[in-house]
This record gives C-alpha cells, structure tokens and sequence, in this order.
C-alpha cells in the first residue's frame, strides 16, 4: 500500500516587519486629522515626504493605517451619535429632526419601505428622450412588433 504525504497548502507566515517609530507617529498624524497632507505629516515626524509615501506603500505600514483608521472611527462614532441624540431633541427644524430620525432607525434596522429599491423608469415608445434597442443578435424589428399601450378615451375606439 503507498503512503502519499499531504502537502500543506497553506504558507508559513513570514515575519512581521517592524515600523519604525516615525513612520507610526506620521501615520497617527493622519488617522487623527492632525495633518491634512502626507507633506506635512512627514516633516512633523522628522521625515521625507518620499520616505512616508514608500512606506505607505508597504503591507505592515498600510494594515496598521487600516487599524488605527477603525479605531479612531469607533472614537468618532460615540461623538457622532451624541449629535445626533442631540439633534433630535433640540434641532428647530422638523426636517432636520427627521431625517436624524430616519437616520437612527435605518442603524437599528428599521426602514420606512424595505422593498422599495431603486425606481426604474421605462418608456415605451418613440418619445422624449433616448431610445434603448434591447434586441439581440439577429433579431428583427417585425420579430418584436411594438405595441401601442396608449389608452384610449372614452368614446373612441
């Protein structure tokens, strides 16, 4: 009988490169909203605008941008709905109290219309606007008549 070794698939992860303290300290300038710019983040850091924009290019320096990204959204996010806590209670306009409304009953899951997906509009016939010929490869026009869905009016025929 033969014994067939498994081959493992699944790759050994190689190490975890190291980032280094500045590069970190710029990528934290620009998740907080500190610095609007690479430039500036870079000469707060004590860095290259060059050497920041190679680093953000490497995997580590872009999952650890991806990290402290959610973590200050999660931050951001309790501020965010103290707003809008606030806003329905004290906003003047109803139209803005609505739609703060709107807003947090579509978080909770709750929706004024859940079927409702986008409109489509389809107009038959020759009016304003594009015509679209939906018609295959080697579909003539006396193969899909077009039909006149106009209603008549009472009287006529």
């Amino acid at each position: 009988m033969n014994k067939i070794a498994t081959i493992d698939n699944n790759p050994k992860p190689g190490k975890v490169g190291r980032i280094s303290r500045r590069v970190r300290h710029a990528v934290d300038l620009l998740a907080s909203g500190e610095c609007k710019t690479q430039k500036a983040a870079a000469e707060r850091a004590g860095l290259s605008p060059e050497r920041l924009c190679r680093a953000l290019k490497e995997v580590k320096v872009q999952e650890y941008r991806d990290r402290q990204t959610r973590v200050s959204l999660a931050n951001a996010s309790i501020t965010a709905a103290a707003t809008l806590n606030w806003l329905l209670e004290h906003a003047k306009s109803e139209h803005c109290r609505k739609d703060v409304a709107v807003t947090l009953l579509g978080y909770s899951g709750v929706h004024a219309n859940p079927t409702s997906g986008p409109v489509v509009n389809i107009g038959i016939g020759g009016g304003v606007g594009y015509v679209i010929d939906l018609s295959g490869p080697g579909d003539t026009r006396d193969s899909h008549p077009m039909l006149d869905v106009t209603p008549n009016r009472e009287g006529e025929r």
